[in-house]
């Protein structure tokens, strides 16, 4: 049996500032805005080309033995790209305050782009949700 990673739940305080942060300045799709039932709306996003999504939601009750997050309170989300200046270009040119291209080098974090697997970025969604973006080699279909 496979068990595969498809939603994760992001935390954010006000849904339709959320839904256009997502799907304006990251461009992911809205595949669901719905109330699903009274109070309850769920919006699911995905990212261009991924098999994840992300759910931002209202009203759900917290499932037994979860602990619910306060909005802003997920960190270091991570999106994988095959080219991190066309990536960090396009979420600048969309509005997104962005970090420079970053590599671990020997002084720890340094600017500019790293060796293979060795070159990141980094955003934050309005609520304070922090993302880290991946320059990878290929396609995770083609690793």
């Amino acid at each position: 049996m496979n068990w595969t990673l498809e939603v994760v739940t992001v935390p954010v305080a006000d849904l339709d500032r959320a839904k256009k942060f997502y799907a304006e300045k990251c461009g992911f799709t809205i595949d669901v805005d719905r109330e699903v039932a009274p109070g309850l709306r769920v919006i699911q996003a995905t990212p261009p080309g991924s098999r994840c999504s992300i759910s931002m939601q209202t009203g759900m009750p917290r499932m037994p033995r979860a602990a619910e997050m306060a909005p802003g309170a997920l960190s270091g989300l991570q999106l994988c790209v095959t080219d991190i200046e066309a990536a960090r270009a396009e979420l600048a040119d969309r509005g997104v305050e962005v970090s420079p291209v970053l590599h671990v080098g020997a002084t720890g974090w340094e600017e500019g782009r790293g060796d293979t697997w060795n070159s990141f970025l980094s955003f934050e969604d309005p609520d304070g949700n922090s993302w880290v973006v991946q320059e990878v080699p290929a396609e995770l279909s083609e690793r």
